[in-house]
């Protein structure tokens, strides 16, 4: 009963992480295409925002695992392919519905479950 509820608490501290991140990308994504900037580079900018705090948070409160070079680079390969995977979600809904927010929105729980699931059984093991 203990460890389903230490689990229990620790995707609920994954998910509060999640949301803060998202918070940051999508508010800081948005802020910047409504300021002129085109889709891509703001995408890209609240990525990388809403990434720093990301690794840290999760490194820190979900995983209890010191920083590392190890787990960063690890870490920095998920985000590689999550941030591909955010950016065609993006494209795409650009494309289809004119509307960046969209893509991104499509994109986020796909991106959690997987964060989640490395980051518990590889990048900070």
């Amino acid at each position: 009963m203990l460890e389903l509820l230490s689990r229990q608490r620790q995707f609920l501290l994954y998910l509060a992480g999640g949301v803060a991140s998202a918070l940051i990308d999508v508010g800081l994504m948005q802020f910047l295409i409504y300021s002129g900037v085109d889709y891509v580079a703001a995408t890209s900018v609240g990525f990388v925002a809403g990434l720093v705090f990301n690794y840290g948070y999760h490194a820190t409160v979900t995983f209890t695992a010191p920083p590392s070079g190890r787990s960063m680079g690890r870490y920095l390969a998920v985000v590689a392919m999550n941030y591909l995977f955010t950016l065609g979600c993006v494209a795409l809904s650009v494309h289809l519905v004119d509307m960046a927010l969209v893509g991104k929105l499509l994109s986020l729980p796909l991106v959690a479950i997987n964060g989640f699931i490395l980051g518990k059984h590889w990048i900070f093991k």
